[in-house]
């Protein structure tokens, strides 16, 4: 690289990569295939529209390449061949917020009401936070969980369903750590005649490998991005059900619908090098190889929530189903942003979290959310999860010093 500047910088990444342990959920390592594509000369092409009906000349490729990853996306995650026709993909969002703001674009007039989780419960600021877009132009209405289990409550949910009567029901989190109900979203859903979103970004490779229930059979929207738990680049998709219930009453065609949000309503060339490179992790998330990772990655979660309450800690809800737990840390007297603050001067990741009915700012909640995604793709398994746990305990109850081991640790797991 000629740039010498950026050069050193890039390099300097690269080694914070190697030498920390990322436990930060939403994080992960993408092969070099995966960078192959996303530093092609794909990049230099203008691609709006869909394949067929470009604005520009010159993309017969380009439409074999987003059909393509189309294809793979559908066989990725419908099990029968007869389920792809009753779904349609769209690959172009750049990235999951606006693949959310999309969904709502097109599914829910501006003002009316939608639901989703609340934020500092677990959701996605697009989930409707006062903060997003989508909590300025729709009317968002929020559930939560209940504050002794800290799970979510799907006769509340339903309750509060039939008084609001909203238009649309998110099902999805960004910092909850159990498996989501999808039957019992779509009951809720069908109870006040409003379409079922699922926001399955985190958990959307757990889904693709088998080790997290599919709310394909129950939702009329499946939204994720395509990084996280599905190892791949920065970006998103969004599933629509041609055979959709709610749609079929209101006589619209979610997936003409959700395109036109896409584009052009939202955004204009989609990011060609970006489909590509979704398209060939789309291809490794289907092997066996992948299936196991993905049940490695929730072994791992569980033995690491395991080993800290082991230690003392608590851990939000009790435990986890999936690729993330969160741990309450004020209980033992320390703030969220102290605690990741320390734990990264000692080559530990991860991020300051709220739980559920936190009394604390969200700048310094009370806990902090971990999540073993690339630790799992270096090789780590539960034995590893146990050592993490030690070192983490070591830095928040013993304010040891454990960078040194960590970088030891981080050698035996190299990212290649």
């Amino acid at each position: 690289m000629s740039d010498k500047i950026l050069e050193s910088l890039i390099r300097a990444e690269i080694r914070r990569q190697k030498e920390t342990l990322d436990l930060i959920p939403s994080e992960n390592i993408v092969s070099h295939n995966v960078l192959a594509a996303l530093g092609s000369p794909l990049t230099n092409k203008y691609a709006e529209g869909y394949p067929g009906a470009r604005y520009y000349g010159g993309n017969q490729y380009v439409d074999q390449i987003e059909n393509l990853c189309r294809a793979r996306a559908l066989k990725l995650f419908l099990r029968q061949q007869a389920d792809y026709k009753k779904w349609s993909v769209n690959v172009q969002p750049y990235s999951g917020s606006p693949a959310n703001l999309a969904v709502l674009l097109a599914l829910v007039p501006t003002g009316e009401k939608f639901m989703g989780m609340r934020l500092d419960m677990g959701g996605h600021l697009t989930h409707g936070h006062k903060v997003s877009a989508t909590g300025k132009l729709w009317q968002a209405i929020h559930y939560g969980v209940d504050e002794k289990t800290e799970l979510l409550n799907y006769e509340n949910i339903l309750r509060l369903a039939r008084k609001e009567r909203p238009k649309l029901i998110i099902a999805g989190f960004t910092a909850y750590p159990r498996q989501i109900d999808f039957k019992k979203f779509r009951r809720i859903a069908d109870a006040v005649h409003a379409y079922l979103m699922v926001d399955m970004s985190h958990f959307a490779g757990l889904v693709a490998g088998g080790a997290h229930p599919s709310p394909f059979p129950y939702a009329d929207v499946v939204t994720t991005t395509t990084h996280k738990t599905l190892r791949g680049p920065r970006g998103a998709m969004i599933f629509t059900n041609r055979e959709s219930r709610t749609a079929n009453r209101n006589k619209v065609d979610i997936a003409k619908a959700v395109d036109k949000a896409v584009f052009p309503g939202l955004q204009g060339g989609p990011h060609v090098n970006q489909i590509a490179a979704t398209a060939v992790a789309l291809k490794e998330d289907a092997t066996q190889q992948f299936k196991k990772y993905v049940h490695q990655i929730v072994k791992n979660s569980q033995a690491l929530a395991r080993e800290l309450q082991r230690l003392g800690w608590r851990v939000v809800s009790g435990g986890t189903d999936t690729h993330l737990l969160l741990l309450d840390v004020a209980e033992r007297g320390i703030g969220g942003k102290e605690a990741s603050d320390k734990l990264e001067q000692n080559g530990i990741i991860a991020n300051k979290n709220t739980i559920p009915y936190d009394h604390r700012p969200p700048m310094d909640p009370s806990g902090i959310r971990l999540g073993t995604p690339a630790l799992t793709t270096r090789g780590m398994k539960e034995k590893e999860m146990k050592i993490v746990a030690g070192f983490i305990n070591d830095v928040l109850a013993k304010n040891e010093n454990v960078l040194a081991l960590v970088k030891k640790l981080c050698r035996k797991f190299p990212i290649e």
